[in-house]
């Protein structure tokens, strides 16, 4: 019997990062299907879509996917656009997402998203076993922020 085990997420190889405009951001790799892409800064309209073309670089490889907004201090609407648009890419490409959304992360969430529609976490380590675990492809009861 094979027991899969998970590296601590800051002890999980880095591989690769990228500055864009006033954003940092890194991959790491946790498992070969799972990864965790951390983005810093400010999201805005100069890189919101750049944000999501790095989040799926490797999205052939991928069964599941932590997006770490924790560190951004900016998250303009063209951040939640992205969002919007890295939900739709990666359902039709039967990936699982979970994102830590920062202060300014959440109080966008809250006026653009009230349904709660994007799957938000408030770890890393939760967000793997709520990946995992799998999760409902329909909320019929919305839950609040």
């Amino acid at each position: 019997m094979s027991v899969s085990h998970t590296p601590p997420v800051h002890s999980a190889p880095l591989v690769e990062s990228h500055d864009c405009h006033t954003a940092h951001f890194a991959t790491r790799r946790l498992q070969s299907d799972t990864a965790i892409v951390t983005v810093q800064g400010q999201i805005d309209a100069a890189n919101a879509a750049d944000m999501i073309d790095y989040a799926l670089r490797h999205a052939a490889e991928l069964d599941c996917l932590v997006i770490d907004l924790s560190g951004v201090d900016f998250f303009g609407t063209a951040g939640f656009s992205a969002l919007h648009t890295l939900n739709v890419r990666t359902a039709g490409e039967n990936i699982g997402w979970v994102m830590l959304p920062s202060p300014a992360v959440s109080r966008l969430l809250r006026i653009c998203d009230p349904d709660a529609a994007l799957s938000v976490s408030d770890s890393v380590e939760a967000a793997l076993s709520a990946l995992q675990g799998g999760r409902p492809l329909l909320q019929l009861v919305p839950q609040p922020r």
